[in-house]
């Protein structure tokens, strides 16, 4: 008896250790996913991801919820966190204080990282998905070779307009300049994308190494500021939506939800073209979990996670097999999907050189502060003012020595 008992025991303690590796499938069954994932951790992993933020299905409104599935397929819990800008997420890495072990940067950024040395080479034995990614895709100028990311998602910039304000149908950037809209214009949070837009309205590239051409847009730039209520990024979307503003330029992935939500907001992409931009998976060198965070890569690969993924977020999907499980709405928009006509007017941001770089940050904090003539005016009437209270305090200590003597 006391033999059986135990043999009873081992068995559902070797029941119990091996139960991490199967879990219930959408139809009820037992699904193995040590086929698909063969070098999966035990479970008390957890995995750290960085991504944009509004930018995966997260199980609202019947979407599937992408990192709940991954952990009950794996075991492997994900920490998932958002940034809203490509230089916070750089700032925050280069600084040391955060460990990640999946980022999502876009294009010029990854190639500033790979430039730094900040980036791990993936093993792609671990992202066997990677077949999916469509070869246009592939050896991108930003990651030459794709070693070191994988494409989630890609898309276009345009811009919203309020149709209750704004009853032209508009097809310019130029409208962001309109003092008729004065007050009620928003303009990205972010330097690449702020000076794009000046520099498609110039005829200027997006990568110009010509101090002169980024000075021209600089220019422009501060002649919009007085009519422009703010900087913003993510918050563009609910000031839109809200009616506090009336313009402003967004990515078209985001374009489907406040197109849809709301009756009196619609989106255009300017007719002098646009950036084109992709965002890609990455793994930073001092992730703790790399393994882990390749088998993650390659989970988010599967074209029917990937479909059911892009399907909500609305941005495009770098493979032509998920589009199999997306709405026939979004593959056949050509907000979502440009013509080719489009994308030929196009251009991708690449890594600047650190001279055009550092050129690029003082001429952002001008048009922030409203351009080095406005900043000479605040410095000489605050010269004035200390000068006035030099003269007083002068003027009191004579006062003072005259009524002593």
């Amino acid at each position: 008896m006391k033999r059986f008992l135990l043999l009873l025991l081992s068995v559902l303690l070797l029941l119990g250790l091996a139960a991490p590796a199967f879990a219930e499938d959408a139809d009820g069954g037992d699904w193995d996913f040590s086929a698909e994932y063969p070098d999966a951790p035990p479970t008390g992993v957890t995995l750290n991801v960085y991504n944009w933020g509004e930018y995966i299905a997260n199980g609202t409104e019947g979407s599937l919820d992408v990192n709940r599935e991954f952990t009950r397929r794996t075991g492997i819990e994900v920490n998932y966190t958002t940034f809203d800008t490509n230089e916070s997420l750089y700032s925050k890495l280069a600084g040391g204080g955060a460990s990640y072990d999946v980022i999502i940067p876009s294009d010029y950024m990854i190639s500033k990282m790979l430039q730094e040395d900040m980036l791990a080479e993936l093993n792609f034995e671990n992202i066997p998905n990677f077949q999916y990614i469509d070869e246009k895709f592939r050896d991108p100028n930003y990651d030459p070779g794709s070693k070191h990311s994988v494409p989630y998602t890609w898309g276009t910039v345009g811009v919203f307009y309020n149709t209750d304000h704004i009853t032209e149908t508009p097809t310019s950037w130029s409208i962001l300049w309109d003092e008729r809209y004065s007050g009620k214009i928003l303009m990205f949070d972010n330097p690449r994308d702020a000076f794009a837009i000046a520099q498609f309205r110039l005829g200027f590239s997006l990568n110009t190494e010509d101090a002169n051409e980024w000075e021209q847009a600089a220019m422009l730039l501060k002649e919009q500021k007085p009519l422009v209520q703010g900087y913003y990024m993510d918050q563009i979307f609910d000031k839109m939506e809200s009616g506090e503003a009336w313009l402003g330029p967004y990515f078209s992935g985001d374009a489907r939800t406040l197109v849809e939500e709301t009756d009196n907001i619609e989106f255009f992409v300017p007719e002098e073209g646009t950036n084109f931009f992709v965002d890609a998976m990455c793994v930073p060198k001092n992730a703790e979990h790399k393994t882990e965070a390749e088998l993650y890569i390659n989970y988010m690969c599967d074209p029917e996670i990937a479909g059911a993924n892009m399907d909500f977020v609305g941005y495009a999907t770098p493979e032509t097999a998920a589009k199999a499980y997306i709405s026939d709405e979004l593959t056949e928009s050509k907000i979502f999907y440009p013509d080719d006509e489009l994308l030929e007017k196009t251009e991708i941001f690449v890594n600047l050189p650190t001279e055009t770089a550092e050129l690029l940050d003082t001429l952002w904090a001008e048009v922030k502060m409203g351009g080095p003539g406005e900043s000479a005016v605040l410095v000489a009437i605050i010269l004035g003012f200390f000068a006035v209270y030099v003269a007083v305090i002068v003027w009191k200590k004579r006062k003072t020595r005259r009524e002593s003597m």
